[in-house]
């Protein structure tokens, strides 16, 4: 009798693509082409009291988006982008840390996706973030049992390209159901699958994936039951519908065969995030973390472009 133990592991197809892929993310090339230059100061008329701004949009979100690369501070940013500017002789205004801070609540960052012709298999989950603080070390020093302050970063993923399609940041409190509906409203195109854990198994979650007219593959939870009504809901019929798959295929069959497993790229978007950019956030102030999060998650985007391993499922047995 053959007593060995397999188990699945995962191999690397695009090996050598793949690698140059992880080198050109260290690759540093700045420049600043005759549009950038033009666009820098802002030239808009003020319509109120005080003094104009100096500087456009385009020109913070350059700083913000160095900042978030190199793991600078708002000073260190400042200094960083003054010797870019002046080894490069333009005759450009640096913006000041502080104007950066003040600058970057009222920032739109967008997360423009690759144009696609058919319809899109969005993956979502959240994840923790920490937020300002002297850390665990610090409270366990000083005996001080109080909660720990956290973000929740909400994210929807592409199942085919890996990139980040919608970004939200909520307190720690807030239920991942009910940023779905926000994070799919963000998403250009036709949706035509939204997967997820069993956290975004509620109605919230269900009507937020009906009205895009989207097939949901929605982990049920284990106690789950088929509705009794005569007449229920929408929701709930697409509800019970997973539930009678569930019945005949069992759940890993049903996982499989829906395309659910797929949601685990989102949880590899979250591990990309943090590896990249810690698992913090250095913003003090709410609406500058979620622009913070934004940033970073645009700038992900562009190191997924430059390349993703194609991997293969391989049984491995001992």
């Amino acid at each position: 009798m053959d007593t060995r133990e397999f188990t699945f592991r995962y191999k690397v197809r695009n090996w050598p693509e793949y690698n140059r892929a992880l080198v050109r993310r260290g690759q540093l090339t700045l420049w600043f082409d005759e549009r950038a230059i033009a666009a820098w100061r802002d030239t808009a008329r003020s319509s109120g009291p005080g003094r104009p701004k100096v500087y456009a949009n385009a020109a913070i979100e350059c700083a913000l988006v160095l900042k978030s690369v190199f793991h600078l501070s708002l000073r260190a940013t400042q200094g960083f982008l003054g010797s870019v500017v002046t080894l490069m002789g333009l005759e450009l205004p640096v913006p000041d840390y502080s104007t950066m801070s003040r600058r970057q609540a009222r920032l739109t960052v967008s997360l423009p996706p690759a144009h696609r012709s058919s319809a899109r298999h969005v993956v979502v989950d959240s994840t923790g973030l920490k937020v300002y603080g002297a850390g665990e070390w610090h409270a366990g020093k000083y005996r001080r049992a109080g909660r720990r302050v956290w973000r929740k970063l909400h994210l929807g993923v592409d199942e085919t390209t890996r990139e980040i399609l919608a970004a939200d940041v909520t307190e720690s409190r807030v239920h991942d159901s009910r940023r779905l509906h926000a994070l799919l409203t963000q998403i250009p195109g036709t949706i035509a699958q939204v997967s997820g854990d069993r956290g975004y198994d509620t109605r919230a979650a269900y009507e937020a994936v009906l009205d895009c007219r989207s097939l949901t593959t929605i982990v049920p939870r284990r106690n789950a039951r088929i509705s009794e009504g005569n007449d229920p809901p929408a929701w709930r019929l697409a509800r019970d519908a997973t539930l009678r798959a569930i019945e005949v295929q069992g759940r890993y069959g049903w996982r499989t065969s829906s395309g659910c497993t797929r949601q685990s790229l989102a949880e590899n978007a979250m591990f990309r995030f943090k590896t990249v950019f810690g698992g913090k956030l250095w913003a003090r102030i709410f609406d500058n973390q979620r622009v913070e999060a934004a940033i970073k998650c645009a700038v992900l985007n562009q190191m997924t472009g430059l390349g993703m391993p194609h991997t293969l499922r391989v049984l491995w047995g001992w």
